[in-house]
């Protein structure tokens, strides 16, 4: 799914990014709202990663969603 897509249907996908990623809160993945940049940011925040790293993460979620 590219990332137009992703932002349009945010609600039904962000279930997803809890599952893939638990430390980020309800309050966290509510306000991305779909945001590639956003998301890259959180999970390197939370996940102590690198800004490759947590993109080549979010690129490779973004590609498993249906």
């Amino acid at each position: 799914m590219n990332w137009d897509q992703i932002e349009g249907s945010w609600k039904q996908v962000k279930g997803t990014v809890r599952e893939k990623w638990g430390e980020l809160s309800e309050d966290d993945v509510e306000a991305v709202k779909g945001d590639r940049e956003q998301l890259v940011g959180l999970v390197q925040q939370r996940y102590g990663k690198g800004r490759e790293e947590a993109e080549r993460e979010v690129d490779d979620w973004s590609r498993s969603v249906n």
